[in-house]
């Protein structure tokens, strides 16, 4: 499958367009960029942009630990770490 590389600085202008879409696919808990890209159909290479973005301005945080595969989770500011007690959530 041939995929166009679209222009990043269209990526990039879409981020406020895609807070919605992000913040719905991680509230049922966190997932990496290429969990997030599979549940908004959107390609991992552009995710990356909309995630480090939303990292950057404080919605999202990315978990301390690396999956087997390398892959940070992230979750919305806020949201417990799975397993993490009452004291360690994060409160606004």
């Amino acid at each position: 499958m041939i995929q166009t590389l679209r222009d990043p600085r269209e990526v990039i202008r879409e981020e406020p367009l895609m807070h919605t879409p992000i913040l719905a696919a991680l509230a049922g808990g966190p997932a990496t960029i290429p969990e997030i890209a599979e549940r908004i159909g959107h390609p991992v290479h552009e995710v990356v942009y909309w995630v480090m973005g939303m990292r950057r301005y404080g919605l999202l945080v990315e978990s301390t630990e690396a999956d087997d595969d390398g892959y940070f989770s992230y979750r919305v500011v806020g949201q417990a770490e799975p397993g993490a007690t009452l004291e360690e959530c994060e409160y606004e």
